[in-house]
């Protein structure tokens, strides 16, 4: 007998800000700023990153009805923050500070995350 148990967060190692890099898919290359994070979906919202055409009918709040623009979210593993120091991507480690406080660092470079 198996237990389903849904809508656990994920361990998401990036924060609102952030500059990522998508590193596989149609996006791949490109980089740009973490607007939101969703910890249950396990996915960031990035900007200028997976946009669609949303479609609408008219309606009250809309007579004309349209199409709008919308930032969709992507999945956190195909995407890694990027190291100021070599403008690369790199991993997010933790290390812990002088007063045990958990710091976020690069993996490739060991400099800490603002």
């Amino acid at each position: 007998m198996t237990i389903h148990v849904k809508n656990l967060p994920y361990k998401i190692r990036l924060k609102k800000g952030d500059m990522v890099m998508v590193t596989s898919g149609k996006y791949k290359g490109r980089s740009g700023k973490v607007l939101t994070t969703h910890p249950t979906l396990n996915q960031l919202t990035v900007e200028g990153i997976n946009i669609v055409k949303r479609h609408y009918k008219p309606d009250r709040a809309r007579p004309q009805g349209g199409r709008v623009e919308i930032t969709k979210p992507i999945w956190v593993s195909k995407v890694s923050i990027i190291d100021p120091s070599n403008k690369k991507p790199s991993r997010v480690g933790y290390n812990l500070g002088s007063d045990d406080t958990k710091k976020r660092v690069y993996k490739q470079s060991g400099k800490e995350i603002n």
